[in-house]
């Protein structure tokens, strides 16, 4: 009996050691954790989009609680996040405007043609990678919904051959920004409803003939314009969201319907 008591008792000695040192390391090792940090991750809403310029919710809630960040940078979260973000640093809370996605791309299947048949991985990413594209124009949509894939609210969807954003659901995450090879995506303030779905910076002659709905730097919605919001720059034309009021005149003298409104497919 003796032969299997003594190593019984032995191990039962080493375990409560065990326990006994694990427990004084706990304490000693113990790293508190800090309230603010706690209370602002908290009032986020847990995307972990990146949209803010951190790495996650964790890594801006520590940015904010050491000053190191404004209270208005979770774009999922918009001006409720905000307000409660502000609440917890104690500080007033900055107006934000909530931002939406919004594709810089008419190229559809009417307007534009590919100049191969391309058989190789559907990605956005692969196809200008090893072709510079498939498609006559090369600052155009490839089609292949690298943007899609990476929405985590499913707004994205391709739409005869063209990315196009549901801006209802759009939480300005910006995943879909940094997906695009082309950079075709950009987020705008919701409140500026008009933008130009054109990203080609090729002279008018060669825009018209790879694209029948690519800005052709004609001026006529630089002209008309009568805030002066529109300027023409490396054969494109470009509208300024502080000067614009959103009037409309632009996307109606347009001739080749490449100004509309965010969301709205002409």
């Amino acid at each position: 009996m003796e032969q299997y008591l003594y190593p019984i008792l032995f191990f039962l000695g080493l375990g409560a050691l065990i326990g006994i040192l694990l427990t004084v390391a706990s304490k000693l090792l113990f790293v508190k954790t800090d309230e603010t940090v706690e209370k602002i991750s908290e009032a986020l809403p847990g995307a972990n989009c990146g949209g803010c310029g951190y790495s996650g919710c964790e890594g801006y809630a520590e940015a904010v609680a050491k000053g190191l960040a404004p209270t208005n940078l979770c774009k999922p979260g918009g001006k409720d996040v905000t307000v409660k973000i502000s609440a917890v640093m104690g500080v007033e809370a900055v107006e934000t405007e909530r931002e939406v996605a919004f594709v810089r791309c008419n190229g559809n299947c009417e307007a534009t043609e590919d100049k191969f048949a391309y058989i190789g991985s559907r990605s956005c990413s692969a196809v200008e990678k090893f072709y510079s594209g498939k498609g006559k124009c090369s600052a155009g949509c490839h089609g292949f919904g690298d943007c899609a894939a990476v929405c985590d609210n499913n707004c994205i969807s391709i739409v005869n051959g063209v990315a196009v954003v549901d801006p209802r659901g759009c939480m300005g995450c910006g995943k879909c920004v940094k997906a695009c090879p082309n950079q075709l995506i950009i987020l705008k303030k919701e409140s500026k409803r008009y933008a130009v779905r054109c990203s080609s910076t090729d002279n008018g002659k060669t825009t018209r003939s790879v694209c029948k709905n690519g800005c052709i730097a004609c001026g006529l919605c630089v002209k008309k314009c009568p805030n002066n919001a529109i300027v023409l720059n490396n054969n494109h034309a470009e509208i300024s969201p502080s000067l614009c009021t959103d009037c409309g005149i632009c996307a109606e003298v347009c001739p080749v319907h490449c100004i509309a409104a965010v969301g709205l497919c002409k």
